[in-house]
């Protein structure tokens, strides 16, 4: 199956979203976009033959990684087939004809919210409230037909809801960027973006003191380069952790190399995907 062949595509949250912006630069726009509830209902499609697949915010720059799919990417049968990195534009959101003036309410996911402090500081006028997500935010507003209240959310979202901007730019940090993975299936045919150089891989190291850097050792020592590297804690493990590392390599030996020098240092390692990076 080639990219064009995806037809049905999952993401977590409302169209609109910045989820949906990155299916249809990654996609194209002939994909049907189908909004989830949360991040497992997306995977829970994906495993079902529901969707072809899907795509999910894996880091954000300013706010971190999305911790919650990596652990499903662990304990599931998905993987990523590409990445791409796209900047993330905050705009503030409203019914058509409203002003600034009027906005009383300022409705947005609590980390766009947080990412547009300065912003939110000026207006006096208006208070901040966390919602559960950007455009179902803007999806909110033009439903209940609210003249008083907007919403902080991408460009889309005002095409998608028949909403109007009001103030387009309103981040704190114009260097704002999330990754996101295109999410499918193991058994499925892969989609390379073309060839891979970067591989995403969970290990749990043995316990031992000096494993985990015998673990990193090892890993730089067959050439490849260490990008990323994020711990979480096992569930019903008190202080046992998992780690997730995305490394760089020039060659599937390299690859290859840097998996079975984890190997010989861990209890477990689970090499969750090999695709080409995204471009800086």
């Amino acid at each position: 199956m080639s990219a064009g062949q995806l037809k049905r595509v999952a993401i977590q949250g409302e169209l609109g979203s910045n989820s949906h912006m990155a299916t249809l630069t990654m996609l194209g726009s002939d994909v049907e976009v189908v909004p989830c509830q949360v991040s497992a209902d997306v995977i829970a499609a994906v495993l079902q033959g529901d969707v072809d697949g899907a795509v999910l915010p894996i880091e954000n720059s300013l706010h971190g990684s999305v911790a919650e799919h990596y652990d499903l990417f662990l304990t599931h049968p998905v993987r990523p087939d590409r990445e791409i990195s796209m900047r993330i534009v905050h705009n503030l959101i409203a019914a058509p004809g409203v002003k600034l003036e009027d906005i009383h309410t300022i409705l947005s996911h609590p980390v766009a919210l947080s990412q547009c402090r300065r912003f939110l500081s000026e207006q006096k006028q208006a208070r901040a409230a966390s919602f559960y997500d950007t455009a179902g935010s803007v999806k909110h507003v033009m439903e209940q037909g609210l003249l008083d209240t907007a919403g902080i959310a991408p460009a889309l979202a005002a095409q998608v809801y028949d909403a109007e901007i009001l103030v387009p730019g309103v981040e704190d940090h114009a260097e704002n960027y999330t990754r996101f993975h295109l999410v499918r299936r193991a058994e499925d045919e892969v989609l390379l973006d073309g060839e891979a150089n970067k591989v995403t891989a969970a290990f749990a190291i043995e316990h031992r003191p000096g494993s985990l850097v015998d673990a990193l050792q090892g890993l730089a020592a067959t050439g490849a380069n260490l990008t990323k590297i994020e711990s979480r804690p096992v569930p019903g493990k008190p202080w046992e952790y998992v780690f997730y590392v995305d490394f760089r390599f020039d060659g599937a030996d390299v690859a290859e190399a840097a998996l079975a020098s984890l190997r010989e240092h861990s209890a477990m390692v689970k090499e969750i995907g090999r695709y080409r990076a995204a471009e800086s």
